[in-house]
């Protein structure tokens, strides 16, 4: 993997629309900006960048739970995202993100039920990037349906991939539109 750099960011929002946020909604991404191998060719076989996805997951994974501050079992959702460079392919960003980026982020965590969401895009420099979150140990849980937007002024170039992992201490803002909480959570099937 040739890793051109690392962007880290955080956010926490303590009032929305004049209402107190408590505890603070908090949540930080993690994202590298990587060469992409097989920029302007095709290739049947993305192993290459299958097994530099696993090694993301955990890199991204511990700069963005070192961003939040927080204890791994303190982190309630997740979420992950490439966007590929003009000489790639969408497919590029899959083999990133599917076969195996997710359990070494688990592993980070200690844990994950939940599918972790993902979104793939083609992009240019600056375009932004939205990592989708849900929360880790329930896909049901409706306050933890969320997103981070990423901006890199100067990636993904054309033979770049940005890759991205989002962390959440909690859901959005306020959350109110019902369904099931993360207080009544079993964990025990990655849905409720």
């Amino acid at each position: 993997m040739k890793l051109r750099k690392m962007i880290t960011q955080v956010e926490e929002v303590r009032t929305e629309m004049g209402q107190a946020v408590s505890p603070p909604s908090r949540r930080a991404v993690a994202a590298a900006v990587i060469a992409n191998p097989f920029a302007g060719r095709y290739a049947q076989d993305l192993s290459e960048l299958i097994e530099t996805g696993a090694t993301l997951g955990q890199l991204l994974g511990e700069q963005a739970l070192a961003a939040l501050g927080c204890a791994a079992h303190d982190v309630q959702g997740y979420g992950k995202a490439a966007m590929v460079g003009e000489a790639g392919e969408l497919e590029h960003a899959a083999a990133l993100l599917h076969p195996k980026l997710g359990a070494p982020l688990r592993a980070v965590l200690g844990g994950g039920k939940a599918l972790v969401p993902s979104s793939k895009a083609m992009g240019a420099p600056g375009d932004v990037l939205d990592v989708p979150l849900g929360h880790k140990d329930a896909a049901y849980v409706r306050s933890h349906f969320d997103g981070m937007r990423l901006r890199v002024p100067d990636a993904p170039r054309a033979t770049e991939i940005v890759v991205a992992v989002a962390l959440q201490i909690t859901g959005r803002p306020n959350p109110r539109v019902g369904g099931l909480a993360h207080s009544e959570i079993t964990g025990a099937d990655g849905l409720r």
